[in-house]
């Protein structure tokens, strides 16, 4: 009962959006309104309170929950999809966004190897260097530049960012569930370098089947040169995040891993693909004009290499000047906000120098701004109200109810079942780290529970069971990303879908159902 109660939230949000066609902002806030309602009256009745919480009024828990929630949706998510939006609308106002779609054609004549480039390969970059939602926002913004559709831009943009988000934003969630599991909150760098491995290992069927249904999805008649392609490009992101993850650790799979699968793809069609006829005109640049027109997603990419874990001399400086500090009373949380080190101020001076270099006048940087927020209105009350709600269901009790539910139901069966968990902490939370922070410590105390104490081996690498059953939350995470109202809500951003909620997260639900069922089974195997 506890358990069914508790997953109310996660049940009406999927009926207004699907069933009842509600948009997705007044979705989100009314279940928002909901979830406060069970947690102030129904979670003490039914006991699921968490005990340090006894001593405490129930509406101090519930406010202060609601206040992270803002916090934590402004500083840095809001923040950041709002600059890479920004970022975008700076090179369709200065008309650069014209010389980058003529680049990117003239790459490939293939639509299919043009799409995986943009949402495996660039996407996975920006996945890996900042997160947060740029990987979905500027992949679509630029294919319904390029002349693809908003829904199959939003749909295939949702697809590429699953496997990459596991070491997003320089492999934070997998160091951020390594000292989840660890022993003092510290993981050592075995440790990390293990369940980033296992979680390579688990996702490999999928570096290979995500990049062959987005090829589909854009041709479905070359399905043999499709799977040719994904073979390829997907081997590739494999053995390079493989390596990265057993040598490295988590900062550089995606980033390596996004690389590698770029110069694949172009090595691919340049061996494979037909070219255009020669006496087809095709547009030449010089180096200037490039430059010029990726100035700003160059100075993008050279600020976060710099200011990121990369650069550790500066990024420990960043980290540690102009820091704000919140104690939240009652829920016994603390926020914490670097002004300097987030990715947002890294996209906002990108795009305002890059806008400079374009050509934009000061005036024209800030018309751009002001249009950029007037059209995110929605989906900041979206976000807001998402993480607010997350945040509830979390100090309230609801999502380890959920937790503790599903072991209790699935017993030995539980590690095919361990990514649904990570996968439910992304959908509540919209984050790979948040379901990380919220069930990493709880897959590791199950693992002890089934026994999973020994070792084991998969694919020739050993190591512990707990482990890899810890890797299976921020695995089953990344196939959350997926469907999570605030990555659809961030698509429809970028892709001007107003009330399309709805019909991207039904479009999206058969893809991320398979995705986790693959993973459960890979998991459970490897027990």
């Amino acid at each position: 009962m506890n358990t069914l109660i508790s997953l109310l939230p996660v049940i009406i949000l999927f009926v207004l959006m699907l069933g009842l066609k509600v948009t997705g902002w007044k979705s989100a806030l009314l279940t928002f309104i909901i979830t406060a309602a069970l947690a102030l009256w129904v979670a003490p009745a039914i006991g699921i309170i968490p005990d340090r919480f006894a001593d405490d009024s129930v509406y101090g828990l519930v406010w202060w929950s609601i206040a992270e929630g803002v916090l934590k949706a402004i500083f840095p998510i809001l923040i950041i999809i709002l600059m890479a939006i920004y970022s975008y609308n700076v090179i369709v106002e200065s008309k650069a966004i014209e010389v980058i779609k003529k680049q990117f054609t003239a790459l490939t004549d293939d639509k299919g190897v043009l799409v995986l480039m943009m949402v495996w390969g660039f996407g996975g970059l920006l996945e890996g260097m900042a997160g947060f939602g740029t990987a979905v926002a500027i992949p679509a913004a630029i294919l319904i530049g390029l002349g693809f559709k908003p829904m199959f831009s939003a749909l295939v943009a949702l697809l590429g960012n699953t496997v990459a988000t596991g070491f997003g934003a320089v492999g934070v969630p997998v160091t951020t569930l390594c000292n989840e599991i660890s022993a003092g909150g510290s993981a050592s760098a075995q440790t990390v370098c293990e369940v980033s491995t296992f979680s390579v290992i688990q996702l490999s069927p999928l570096f290979i089947l995500i990049p062959f249904v987005i090829l589909m999805l854009t041709d479905r008649k070359a399905w043999v040169k499709n799977l040719c392609v994904a073979v390829w490009v997907g081997g590739v992101s494999l053995a390079v995040q493989l390596v990265c993850a057993t040598f490295l650790g988590a900062e550089t799979p995606a980033i390596l891993g996004s690389i590698a699968a770029i110069l694949a793809i172009i090595v691919y069609d340049r061996l494979f693909l037909p070219r255009k006829k020669k006496s087809e005109k095709t547009d030449k640049f010089t180096i200037g004009e490039t430059l010029k027109a990726w100035s700003v997603y160059l100075f993008i990419l050279v600020f976060i290499i710099v200011g990121g874990a990369l650069c550790p001399p500066v990024n420990n400086f960043l980290k540690s000047h102009l820091v704000t500090v919140l104690p939240l009373p009652v829920i016994g949380s603390t926020f914490k906000f670097g002004w300097l080190s987030n990715a947002g101020l890294m996209l906002f001076l990108g795009s305002v120098l890059g806008g400079l270099v374009q050509g934009l006048s000061w005036r024209q940087l800030t018309v751009v701004m002001s249009r950029t927020i007037v059209n995110l209105r929605f989906t900041v009350i979206t976000i807001i109200s998402l993480i607010s709600l997350a945040s509830i269901m979390n100090y309230s009790g609801m999502i380890a109810a959920i937790a503790v539910g599903l072991v209790s139901v699935s017993g030995s069966f539980y590690p095919f079942f361990a990514p649904l968990i990570g996968a439910i902490g992304t959908f509540v939370t919209g984050s790979d780290t948040s379901s990380n922070i919220l069930f990493g410590k709880l897959q590791a105390n199950v693992a002890g529970q089934l026994g999973m104490t020994g070792t084991t081996s998969v694919c020739g690498f050993t190591g512990s069971e707990a482990d890899w059953l810890a890797a299976s939350n921020t695995v089953g995470a990344t196939g959350g990303k997926m469907i999570s109202p605030q990555s659809i809500a961030i698509a429809t951003a970028a892709c001007d879908m107003k009330g399309k909620d709805d019909a991207i997260m039904l479009k999206a639900i058969p893809y991320a159902l398979g995705y986790i069922i693959i993973c459960g089974i890979i998991v459970y195997l490897g027990c």
